[in-house]
């Protein structure tokens, strides 16, 4: 089982990020690509509950089911990460629906992906502001963060859903999912 290692932070200029990246030895591998996210739980809310998360993503053509488990949040996040490519995404979504499992929160970004050969960067472009993940081992995670010119104490641990959560509640916004549509009205 593999296991995903992050951090986020926010992005204040995305152009000013581009050029350090490239400075630190990372070249561009995926062009701003748009992503929709759909996460999906049983009746009750039991994967939340659980603290599980099964998500169906498209993400320019492609589509991936992931089930995430086991969060442990320290300086990094870190949670056990399944994760597969899926042919058809309408069906992949028929198929979760007869099974008992529905729609719970959608979010939407554009991202684009870094590499330099030992780990990933994303940068993403969401409705409620432009954030970076670096993906890792958390030594090269650090050391990578410290090139960008990010400290520790700027690092994110938080998923999207709670990010939005914290965003809706400090902008009193009434949208219920993280969508440039739904944060349009």
């Amino acid at each position: 089982m593999q296991k995903e290692i992050e951090i986020k932070f926010r992005v204040e200029n995305l152009r000013a990020l581009a050029r350090k990246l490239r400075a630190a030895g990372f070249r561009l591998k995926t062009p701003r690509t748009h992503e929709m996210n759909t996460l999906y739980d049983l009746p009750g809310g039991v994967l939340r509950r659980r603290k599980e998360l099964l998500r169906l993503r498209e993400y320019g053509s492609s589509w991936t089911l992931t089930h995430k488990s086991g969060s442990k949040v320290g300086r990094h996040s870190s949670r056990r990460e399944l994760e597969t490519r899926v042919s058809d995404g309408k069906k992949m979504d028929a198929i979760l629906h007869a099974l008992g499992y529905s729609p719970s929160f959608r979010y939407e970004k554009s991202r684009a992906e870094w590499a330099d050969g030992q780990g990933q960067v994303v940068v993403d472009h969401t409705p409620i502001g432009d954030f970076c993940e670096i993906e890792g081992r958390p030594r090269w995670i650090d050391s990578t963060a410290k090139k960008l010119g990010v400290s520790p104490e700027e690092y994110i641990t938080k998923n999207y859903a709670t990010l939005f959560a914290e965003w809706k509640e400090s902008t009193k916004g009434t949208a219920q999912e993280m969508t440039f549509r739904a944060l349009k009205k």
